[in-house]
């Protein structure tokens, strides 16, 4: 039903639905159309607004206070791209705070500006959340005029017309476009990002939107970091001879994706190589192997999501974003499950049962106040040094 605007409104959110959340606008003017998420973490912003798995989503803040820390140019996660390979949208509860913090160069209202990621404060999102739990995660516009001039029913038409995540390969987009190689570490206050530990190892990440945390955490193990474009194929890949391969994250539904990245995935599986699968790189290492993935309703978005880990039964306090998960049932036989979520019992983890190969729906790089995951990163060193043991001499 058409919506009157209160006065002062500067900012709305159009649902395909009809609904219409009035506030304030912020960040960039303009409008963007994309599925409207909401993320629980407290912290990171900057950080999730970067993150290339956003693609084509607008993204609800459930914790109120956004913006204190700033923004700085250190804290990007994403790799290559234009700021249209992450996230399209934000909505906040209160206007961002003035930023108060020693390593700010920028507030969030000009950050988002100059990244033109449009903004809404105002709104009611514990509302948001409940609707979105509810009835799941909905099409919709975000838009910014100053002066308050807004065509609801267009907006809402275009919503409703905006064909969603669903059947959609994103992942080509957030790719990077040519092969490069990475040095930078972990970050460790107060000296900041560290230079790459010496080098043990050679290992290849796959990029569908990969994210630089992840770059940082290899490079701190010791390995020297070549990330690839994600349609590379597994004979290039294997031509550089690598200790390990890393199957990165990235946005839009893996199945979509999996029709050129499957094929590749399966012969790096297949090759004796150790393989490390994250986040969608998770989900196309199990379609590769003939599992299914299929849509959420609300996605898991946040840093405090529990995941157990059914070898050693411990439980990790995890940071997660995906809105397709790996179907637990029927998985092929070679495939045994190695992490479950401990929210709604879905897939966080998978292994080969042949092959040094495992995956993690979840981001053990992320740092989201613990740091539960981040071990994962020496299992795969453990592999590698394994592999390399195993190895013929000559």
């Amino acid at each position: 039903m058409p919506q009157d605007l209160a006065p002062g409104v500067t900012g709305v959110l159009a649902l395909a639905d009809g609904t219409v959340l009035q506030g304030q606008g912020c960040g960039a003017v303009g409008q963007a159309v994309g599925e409207v998420c909401f993320n629980t973490a407290m912290t990171g912003y900057q950080e999730i607004l970067t993150d290339p798995s956003y693609m084509a989503q607008i993204v609800a803040f459930t914790f109120p206070h956004i913006g204190n820390v700033g923004t700085n140019a250190e804290d990007i996660e994403q790799v290559s791209g234009s700021a249209q390979t992450a996230a399209r949208g934000a909505i906040f509860r209160d206007a961002p705070t003035a930023a108060a913090n020693w390593r700010s160069d920028s507030d969030l209202d000009g950050w988002l500006k100059r990244r033109g990621v449009v903004a809404l404060s105002g709104v009611d999102t514990r509302a948001l959340t409940k609707a979105i739990r509810e009835r799941g995660m909905p099409h919709a516009v975000i838009a910014h005029d100053p002066k308050g001039r807004f065509d609801l029913a267009a907006l809402t038409k275009s919503a409703r017309a905006w064909g969603g995540l669903s059947g959609v390969d994103l992942a080509s987009e957030a790719s990077c476009q040519q092969t490069f190689d990475w040095d930078e570490g972990l970050w460790s206050w107060p000296d900041g990002y560290a230079p790459a530990a010496k080098a043990k190892y050679h290992v290849v990440v796959v990029d569908y939107g990969v994210k630089r945390n992840i770059l940082r955490a290899l490079a701190s193990i010791g390995a020297k970091v070549t990330v690839a474009p994600g349609r590379t194929s597994a004979a290039d890949i294997l031509a550089r001879k690598p200790d390990g391969i890393v199957l990165a994250n990235g946005p839009g539904d893996p199945a979509a994706t999996a029709v050129w990245a499957a094929p590749e995935i399966r012969a790096l599986a297949m090759s004796g190589t150790p393989v490390l699968g994250i986040c969608l790189g998770h989900q196309l290492l199990a379609l590769a192997m003939g599992a299914a993935t299929v849509k959420m309703d609300q996605g898991h978005h946040g840093a405090n999501h529990p995941v157990k880990d059914l070898a050693t039964g411990k439980v990790e306090i995890v940071s997660m974003n995906h809105g397709f998960v790996v179907r637990r049932e029927g998985l092929p036989a070679g495939l045994r499950e190695t992490h479950v979520s401990l929210f709604d019992g879905s897939n966080a983890g998978l292994a080969l049962k042949d092959r040094p190969v495992f995956s993690v729906q979840h981001h053990p790089e992320a740092s989201p106040g613990p740091t539960d995951s981040l071990p994962l990163f020496q299992r795969f060193a453990e592999m590698m040094d394994q592999a390399r043991g195993s190895r013929p001499e000559g």
